[in-house]
């Protein structure tokens, strides 16, 4: 169960995250969670939409330069100690993470993080040996926010 990433890339310029936006408000492609990354030349902007096929389509038409990532997305337990049970899940199966943010919306209403662990497969069976649910693409279509 793996959700599929959209990073784009764009040059640091007034006005490209608003313009990259705006591509998907003649559509009704969502974004379900967002993160930017700064460098000197340019930024990444990390993407999870909920139809990443047809999102793909529009970004490659108004020409970014997009690359495609499989990841997780893991439902938060309850609690005000959620990431700390997450993280410790992870580093009890030596799982490395390479990056995380949150989801705009609440699957199954429960708060989400998407992450990048070095081994997706392993990532998958430590959690669920855990209790933790792991969301896939479907989850967060039906998920989606209006």
């Amino acid at each position: 169960p793996t959700v599929r990433q959209q990073s784009v890339f764009i040059e640091n310029r007034v006005g490209q995250l608003l313009r990259l936006t705006r591509l998907f408000d003649q559509t009704d492609i969502r974004i379900l969670a967002v993160s930017v990354v700064y460098s000197v030349d340019c930024a990444i902007v990390r993407m999870i939409l909920d139809d990443p096929d047809r999102g793909y389509e529009v970004l490659t038409d108004a020409g970014f330069q997009v690359s495609e990532t499989e990841m997780i997305v893991v439902s938060l337990p309850p609690g005000k100690r959620a990431l700390l049970h997450t993280w410790a899940a992870l580093l009890g199966g030596e799982i490395n993470i390479h990056y995380t943010y949150p989801l705009l919306i609440q699957p199954k209403g429960c708060a989400a993080i998407a992450v990048l662990p070095d081994h997706i497969e392993n990532a998958i069976k430590v959690l669920r040996e855990r209790n933790f649910e792991v969301l896939d693409q479907q989850d967060l279509r039906e998920g989606r926010i209006e």
